[in-house]
């Protein structure tokens, strides 16, 4: 059971990694480069596709994580875990609004400076858990 879940968190940190590097270099700064207007109608698109890659992996990573602190019970299943609650609540308390303003503010340059700059925590959280994979 243990490599089973192993192999499982390093499937969904795997993911999880190269999606948030892919936003954090290529998808946030490219918002950038749209006119207002059109960062409106494609943001439309684009939030309710990567929600098709998005979600799958962060409850992947969710389930995986209570899985294996009811399987094993140790400091590091409890941190990990801790990890993913915080990258959910960050995700969702932060991120989520953040693109809700996209589509509802009149000016959305400071919204698009930062997505960017408050998505470097959960780069980093993400980056870190993916290393936890070769720690345990």
């Amino acid at each position: 059971m243990a490599e089973l879940l192993s192999f499982l968190n390093l499937i969904f940190d795997s993911g999880t990694l190269v999606l948030i590097w892919l936003v954090q270099l290529v998808i946030y700064p490219s918002f950038r480069y749209y006119e207002t207007d059109d960062l409106k109608i494609w943001h439309k698109v684009y939030t309710k596709n990567v929600t098709f890659v998005v979600l799958p992996l962060m409850l992947g990573q969710l389930l995986l994580g209570i899985v294996s602190v009811y399987h094993k019970l140790d400091t590091f299943s409890i941190v990990r875990l801790l990890v993913i609650l915080f990258l959910w609540a960050h995700t969702f308390l932060v991120f989520v609004p953040l693109h809700g303003k996209i589509e509802s503010e009149p000016q959305i340059e400071s919204v698009v400076s930062k997505l960017n700059t408050k998505n470097w925590t959960r780069t980093v959280f993400w980056t870190v858990l993916f290393l936890t994979n070769f720690l345990d």
